[in-house]
């Protein structure tokens, strides 16, 4: 008997932010399958399988889930924050390409998840107000020529830059060249934000000059979303001496 694969973001880490739907997937699943990490979020118990694989796996942990599945499991593929950004989606769907036949009759579903730029967002207030970009630093799938090129289209266009996975012990050198790059199409005073950890007990909010970013750059790591503002993106107070940083959503409207 054929069963189902659920593919299911968990949030930025806030239990609170688990979406119901994503809880009751959870729920039912009798098997889980996942980068380490996340599936170490997912309370244990009875009944419930735990498949925990490294990070630079996800075609094979994809296929896994696919062939668990196949032989009448009600699998869970977890991701962190939404599993169609930058997660295991997008794996899932590469492998199901191989068009096995065993597959073919597979229940698949997505149940979305808050993901880490909505998170520091919300965070830091409204800086995706205008139109924005999401983007990864990681040159793992993609060359690294590929990832200026697209970073430079999106900063000469002016909008918002979020970029996920900014540095790494790796790639401790990417952010520092993305932020040198900024400085062609921003000012020295454009504001970067680097949010870390968000919802999570050790969760950190930093807003930045660009002139400044690119010496904070090393303080960054896999857990922070880094967000480059446009032209429009500024400032306003708030109480308590609070900041709060926000892109107007009317173009020409400049501080």
């Amino acid at each position: 008997m054929t069963g189902s694969l659920t593919v299911i973001g968990l949030g930025p880490g806030d239990p609170r932010w688990l979406t119901p739907a994503a809880s009751a997937a959870l729920d039912a699943a009798t098997d889980l399958v996942g980068y380490g990490p996340y599936v170490g979020r997912v309370p244990a118990r009875d009944g419930l399988v735990r498949h925990a694989s490294d990070n630079r796996v996800e075609l094979d942990r994809a296929r896994h889930a696919l062939d668990l599945a196949a032989a009448g499991r009600a699998v869970a593929v977890v991701s962190g924050g939404d599993p169609g950004v930058f997660a295991m989606a997008a794996a899932v769907f590469e492998a199901l390409e191989d068009a096995r036949p065993e597959w073919a009759a597979i229940d698949i579903r997505v149940e979305p998840g808050i993901t880490a730029v909505l998170a520091a967002a919300a965070a830091l207030g409204a800086p995706l107000g205008g139109d924005f970009a999401v983007m990864s630093l990681s040159d793992n799938l993609k060359p690294w020529d590929v990832v200026t090129r697209r970073l430079e289209a999106a900063l000469a266009a002016d909008f918002v830059v979020a970029l996920y996975n900014p540095i790494s012990k790796a790639r401790p050198w990417q952010l520092g060249e993305a932020l040198k790059l900024a400085g062609r199409h921003r000012a020295a005073d454009a504001p970067v934000a680097f949010a870390r950890a968000i919802g999570r007990p050790d969760e950190a909010v930093r807003v930045l000059p660009l002139g400044e970013a690119e010496q904070a750059a090393s303080t960054a790591d896999m857990a922070t979303l880094v967000l480059i503002g446009a032209s429009a993106t500024r400032t306003v107070g708030g109480a308590d001496g609070r900041r709060f940083l926000y892109t107007p959503r009317s173009v020409g409207r400049l501080p």
